[in-house]
């Protein structure tokens, strides 16, 4: 069934679950929505846009696409060090199906909801299935992690594990999806592909504990630990066989295309983090259970990314995504 654009925005994105909580935010329902940055804190901002046929397949499962364009953006807060606050959508509909919509919405309450996100504004309107999400948050002032502070000597650390996402690539073209496939190990993989887990606690923790860098892991390890490279004006050397591997994909790929896929495989949304070496890294019971960290390198003084075992270069070509 067909709607109208205000009667989609009251129904399915003007909804009790996804208002804002907080006394300071004025959301839906005025030309702008206005909020108030607490003292001692800097508001973090992000934007993503996801095409169809470009980022997801042209047929995906609405939930799962609710659930994951609002947890991609929600890595780059994470990346910040950021605690999340709101967001903005902008949703580009070649039609109004309500079923749909419903589903869409449904997907962003499930991860809004827990992770504290209102959502506060944004436009509808009629084209190719796009949709633009931006979100804020709030961090304490001059404490967010940056790309520009990795020193040479630093450790480089990983969250989760990497490649997983990738390794699902071949299930998504087939259209297949998490609850529908009989093999467990794909199941999973397909599990990370649509749901990834923005690491909001760990980098939470890591910017006020002493990281020296960090960002998220969308484009490839590879891809994103140069960004960090660049823009610090420093070299890695990475410990290949220290890269997190999941059973499971290690189970669908074998080791060396697993490889592969964690470093140039992109859409993990793991984080990316430089930490002193001097420091010892002693990570919270509550963050531990939540994901592992892994030390996978270290920062040198020489540009470019090299494989620790034989000293030669590795490529840095980012991954494009879908």
């Amino acid at each position: 069934m067909s709607v109208g654009e205000f009667e989609l925005i009251r129904h399915f994105f003007d909804r009790p679950e996804l208002q804002p909580s907080r006394s300071d935010v004025l959301g839906i329902g005025d030309d702008c929505a206005l909020l108030s940055v607490p003292q001692g804190r800097q508001l973090a901002q992000s934007l993503d846009t996801l095409v169809s046929g470009v980022h997801f397949p042209e047929q995906c499962d609405p939930f799962l696409l609710g659930y994951r364009a609002l947890a991609t953006n929600i890595s780059d807060l994470a990346a910040m060090g950021a605690e999340p606050h709101s967001f903005t959508l902008g949703l580009t509909l070649p039609e109004s199906d309500s079923d749909w919509l419903q589903a869409f919405s449904d997907g962003l309450v499930a991860l809004a909801q827990p992770s504290g996100l209102a959502l506060i504004g944004g436009d509808t309107t009629r084209g190719p299935l796009t949709i633009s999400i931006q979100v804020q948050g709030l961090v304490p002032t001059g404490q967010a992690l940056l790309r520009s502070g990795a020193s040479a000597g630093d450790l480089v650390y990983v969250s989760g594990s990497l490649g997983d996402a990738a390794g699902a690539l071949p299930a998504v073209l087939e259209g297949l999806y998490p609850h529908r496939c009989d093999d467990d190990s794909v199941s999973y993989l397909l599990e990370r592909y649509y749901k990834p887990s923005p690491r909001v606690k760990l980098g939470q923790w890591l910017a006020t504990h002493g990281a020296t860098a960090a960002l998220d892991i969308s484009d490839g390890l590879l891809g994103d630990l140069g960004h960090i490279l660049k823009a610090s004006g420093v070299g890695a050397e990475l410990n290949l066989e220290q890269l997190p591997l999941s059973p499971q994909l290690l189970s669908v790929a074998g080791l060396s295309k697993a490889q592969g896929y964690a470093l140039g495989g992109g859409d993990d949304y793991e984080l990316c983090f430089t930490w002193p070496a001097e420091k010892t890294l002693a990570l919270p019971e509550e963050i531990r259970a939540e994901c592992s960290v892994t030390c996978i390198g270290r920062i040198m003084d020489t540009a470019g990314i090299y494989d620790a075992s034989t000293g030669l270069p590795l490529s840095a070509a980012a991954y494009r995504h879908f």
